[in-house]
């Protein structure tokens, strides 16, 4: 799943997708949708979040989270139109587009919103706005993103002290793939000052490098988040007993963070819980 997410991404920065793709379809776009179908994990939890659960009616295979939500076999990454038309939505939100998805859905009538993967946090903050303002959810939506902006800025303000010229590494999954600075999760790092031990690895620029562990051991990392914890099951012992990882700072400090998959890859209302996640784990460095 992560490799076909990491082409996926790649595609997405090949055709220079802008953050907002705009209403498609023969439905007047003020029209308030009841029947949404959600294609996009993250856009699934920003509608529940704002208030428009009740408008969603279906969501693909990997929106597991809020536990209401209405999962289906629909996919969004090998989706299928005659599939998605069969729950006859008038809204249907997608992060990536396959083979021309938004346009086929267009032509048998179906209102299409693109919300490609955020690349800051801005555009996290204007995608939960679109879907409030789409919806008839606004003000939700513009308290939630007002919020979310808030508790950021504090847990930063509080810890960025402690993440300055510290070294990080993120592990998506037991191969040691990566994620750099040109990445959102690598951009919340930045936001504490952290260095990002991937950025020097990543020589073809797709933002997501393939390490080795003999490279992670020679860049001693200060700060392990694992992102592989429910598809891999990877623990801070897992870590600990791979050869020669006793000695990393990280694993020796006891600063391996463990996240939740969808919480690590995802840039909606569960990023606050990212970015605690950090802070918490600086907050005990040196103590």
């Amino acid at each position: 799943m992560f490799r076909r997410f990491l082409v996926l991404v790649a595609v997405a920065g090949l055709l220079g997708l802008p953050a907002l793709v705009g209403h498609r379809g023969t439905a007047a776009a003020a029209t308030q949708p009841h029947r949404i179908v959600s294609l996009s994990p993250t856009a699934t939890e920003s509608l529940f979040a704002i208030g428009a659960g009740s408008q969603v009616i279906a969501v693909d295979d990997q929106s597991d989270y809020p536990k209401q939500a209405p999962r289906t076999k629909l996919s969004g990454f090998t989706p299928n139109v005659e599939a998605i038309a069969s729950y006859k939505p008038d809204l249907v939100v997608i992060s990536f587009n396959p083979k021309g998805l938004a346009d086929a859905l267009a032509k048998v009538g179906i209102r299409v919103v693109q919300q490609p993967p955020a690349t800051t946090l801005g555009q996290a903050y204007a995608q939960i706005r679109q879907l409030g303002a789409l919806t008839g959810h606004a003000d939700a939506a513009k308290a939630l993103a007002a919020r979310m902006q808030k508790q950021i800025a504090a847990i930063v303000a509080a810890r960025k002290s402690k993440g300055n010229g510290r070294t990080v590494y993120t592990e998506l999954d037991p191969t040691f793939f990566s994620a750099t600075s040109k990445t959102f999760i690598g951009r919340i790092y930045q936001l504490f000052g952290l260095r990002n031990i991937a950025d020097a690895a990543d020589k073809t620029g797709s933002g997501y490098p393939q390490l080795s562990a003999e490279y992670v051991i020679e860049q001693n990392p200060d700060l392990i988040v694992l992102a592989d914890t429910v598809c891999c099951g990877q623990t801070a012992a897992t870590v600990a007993a791979r050869p020669g990882w006793t000695d990393i700072r990280a694993v020796r400090t006891g600063s391996v963070i463990r996240l939740n998959d969808s919480i690590a890859s995802r840039w909606g209302p569960r990023l606050v819980q990212l970015v605690q996640a950090v802070g918490r784990a600086l907050a005990r460095l040196d103590s």
